[in-house]
């Protein structure tokens, strides 16, 4: 299997799979509870979710290791056993998708905010990432994912964590924009051209956003995004924006919708496109339609 930048480098479109957290609910996680614990002892739900998106059409599969870094893993006292927690993500992975799929680890933030905003180091950040994705990269993932990243200055930290403990590896980086009556900013206050550049600047080779935006948005986000970088665009968005029924929440956008959406993200020239929270197997099987006749033409 040729690498995964060298088909990007091509301008090959490729498609990323879905929501893991909804997927992982749909499977009997509760509310509140840590979503890294099953790679201790429920990996077959762990093969079950790849193989699922794998059927839809994804080039590009996940680990369950989004809130596996040792900070974020504390707030429920597993912090003793990230190395284990990371491997058997990796490993559940490539129980089933062999070569088929490239393997991308993900990596959320550490839970915690940076000083002088809150009162935790750079350095213990840093420290934290860097045990995380040394785990993740001793496995052989073809992609390490810094993913849904509001403060620059911690995806930056997390960017860094990863080219230090594996140069080889790709490094994608997307952060979450809120829409504002200024255009688009993190929570933070991080506009898409600053995160364009920044993430760039710290090494990132493929840079983009998840989560926070139903896929018209992201649209727009693409767009500005493609203005600022000529790196390769990664767009995952949500299948809207939740509504509440009962306890749970329920996203709104269809497969059919996002992927008629999806057209507009291609013409962008948007290289790797997925999904977030909300987004199923079905929404990734549709996208993957779109995608392919997009290849044809």
């Amino acid at each position: 299997m040729r690498t995964l930048l060298d088909r990007l480098k091509e301008r090959e479109v490729l498609v990323a799979d879905g929501a893991m957290g909804t997927m992982l609910f749909s499977k009997g996680l509760k509310a509140g509870e840590c979503p890294e614990r099953l790679n201790l002892d429920r990996l077959e739900v762990l093969e079950e979710i790849a193989k699922l998106y794998l059927k839809a059409g994804a080039d590009i599969i996940q680990t369950n290791t989004f809130g596996a870094s040792p900070l974020k893993l504390s707030q429920y006292s597993l912090e003793d056993r990230m190395e284990e927690i990371n491997t058997n993500a990796v490993r559940a992975v490539r129980k089933v998708v062999g070569d088929r799929a490239y393997i991308s680890a993900s990596c959320g933030p550490c839970g915690r905010l940076l000083k002088p905003y809150g009162d935790i180091s750079p350095e213990e950040v840093s420290r934290g990432f860097e045990r995380q994705l040394q785990a993740v990269a001793a496995e052989g993932v073809d992609l390490i994912c810094i993913e849904t990243m509001t403060d620059l200055a911690e995806a930056t930290l997390a960017i860094k964590a990863a080219k230090l403990v594996s140069p080889s590896t790709p490094v994608c980086a997307t952060m979450t924009f809120d829409s504002t009556p200024k255009g688009f900013f993190t929570i933070m206050g991080v506009s898409i051209e600053q995160a364009a550049k920044g993430l760039a600047e710290a090494g990132a080779d493929i840079v983009g956003s998840n989560c926070g935006n139903g896929i018209q948005n992201m649209v727009m986000i693409a767009s500005e995004f493609r203005q600022y970088t000529s790196l390769p665009l990664v767009i995952q968005s949500n299948a809207g924006l939740p509504e509440m029924k009962g306890n749970l929440p329920v996203y709104p956008e269809t497969p059919q919708f996002m992927a008629e959406q999806c057209r507009k993200l291609l013409e962008c020239g948007v290289n790797i496109i997925g999904g977030c929270c909300g987004t199923t197997p079905a929404h990734i099987a549709a996208i993957k339609k779109v995608v392919d006749e997009f290849k044809k033409n």
